[in-house]
């Protein structure tokens, strides 16, 4: 069975600790209902509240997750910058009558 990926994982349980809240509040508070816009403000400090207390592993897993991607995008570019910079400074050194070429030999002066 494959496993899903950090960042939906942290993403679900992030939502659920809202909505929980939320439906919690809605369903069982007559009052809430009136007051609507206090139940989203509640429900969304207990999301994060819950959040902080119990999904610190989640989040460092989506964030290492994240890391690596970048880290390994990073390095494709880098690779290929370099790549590119090595192409053109072989032909730049390969073209004739470049002034590279008489700037590697050493240069004696006898008198």
């Amino acid at each position: 069975m494959k496993k899903l990926p950090p960042l939906v994982v942290y993403t679900v349980l992030r939502l659920l600790a809202f909505l929980v809240p939320l439906a919690i509040m809605w369903l069982f508070f007559p009052i809430m209902r009136e007051l609507w816009y206090f139940t989203v403000i509640f429900a969304a400090l207990i999301g994060v509240s819950v959040s902080i207390i119990f999904l610190r592993k989640p989040l460092s897993s989506a964030s290492a997750e994240i890391y690596e991607r970048r880290e390994a995008h990073a390095g494709e570019r880098r690779q290929s910058v370099a790549l590119q910079d090595a192409d053109a400074e072989d032909t730049a050194l390969d073209a004739p009558g470049s002034e590279a070429d008489s700037s590697d030999s050493p240069q004696t002066s006898t008198s």
